[in-house]
């Protein structure tokens, strides 16, 4: 076959349509279920929005409930601070490492990697131990507290925050630094007005992909909590009972979920193009 054809614009365009309707399909089929009335979702299948049949009954069912509002107001409060502290932490270690001379760092980064590379579920049953038991003051403990799964998911996305930021603040030019301390700035002054300005693209994406992280990590959110620090992705198994599942209710929650990360990535695409290929041309 003539390898010209995939290189045409027709046939990328179609391939373009084909996999964004393969990807938004499923977003698709959860939004029709989510405005159905619990007797139409076991009729006949339809691929098509039948308005005479649409209903918000079960967004307004949703919305209302006071225990829908906790596990959304648990997961934006959880998901920003996570991504601030790692943003911050990240930041700070990726110009340590660039600019001081430490013993064995290219070890220190290597070790720092593997914690994100190993599978979380490993970590399960320790850090439930841990929560419970070992970081206990009186009656108080970690466990079922949204400072307790903003730290742990600190350790799962700090690494990768590293990682990513690293490769920013090695693309500043040294010399910047050195004329800051030339004119008699501390190392405060130029991390807060060199490195910190030139960093924002790279900030920017390291704070949008630890929110989106944190905001849809499950195993961890309904293994470490029971009432108080639930989070929104949790709330779902909640419609899944012994009685049945309620469907609707169950799709109107998972689309309100996907709502803000996809405000957040839409409104940040171009911070993330702009990080992702920050360094990756020098002159």
């Amino acid at each position: 076959m003539n390898r010209g054809f995939f290189k045409s614009p027709i046939t990328l365009g179609l391939l373009w349509i084909l996999l964004s309707l393969m990807t938004l399909f499923p977003v698709w089929w959860m939004f029709l279920v989510s405005v159905r009335r619990r007797v139409d979702l076991f009729g006949a299948p339809s691929f098509l929005l039948d308005t005479s049949r649409m209903t918000w009954g079960n967004y307004l069912a949703v919305l209302s409930n006071p225990t829908f509002q906790k596990y959304m107001t648990n997961s934006l409060i959880i998901a920003t601070s996570n991504a601030v502290l790692v943003s911050v932490l990240g930041l700070l270690a990726a110009y340590a490492m660039s600019r001081f001379r430490l013993a064995g760092k290219e070890n220190i980064f290597f070790w720092v990697l593997t914690n994100r590379m190993a599978p979380p579920a490993v970590f399960l049953l320790p850090l439930f131990l841990m929560y419970t038991t070992w970081f206990r003051v009186g009656d108080w403990t970690l466990f079922d507290t949204r400072i307790g799964l903003v730290l742990l998911y600190c350790v799962f996305n700090l690494p990768f925050a590293f990682w990513l930021l690293q490769g920013m603040v090695d693309g500043i030019p040294k010399e910047l630094d050195e004329a800051a301390y030339v004119d008699g700035a501390s190392t405060f002054t130029v991390l807060v007005t060199i490195i910190f300005p030139l960093s924002r693209p790279g900030l920017a994406v390291t704070g949008i992909l630890a929110w989106v992280f944190a905001w849809n990590e499950y195993l961890f959110a309904s293994t470490l909590t029971s009432v108080d620090a639930r989070t929104i992705t949790t709330g779902l198994a909640e419609f899944v009972t012994v009685t049945g599942t309620n469907w609707g209710q169950l799709a109107a929650v998972a689309m309100l979920t996907l709502l803000p990360a996809a405000i957040v990535l839409a409104v940040a695409q171009r911070h993330i193009v702009a990080g992702l290929t920050f360094g990756a041309v020098k002159g």
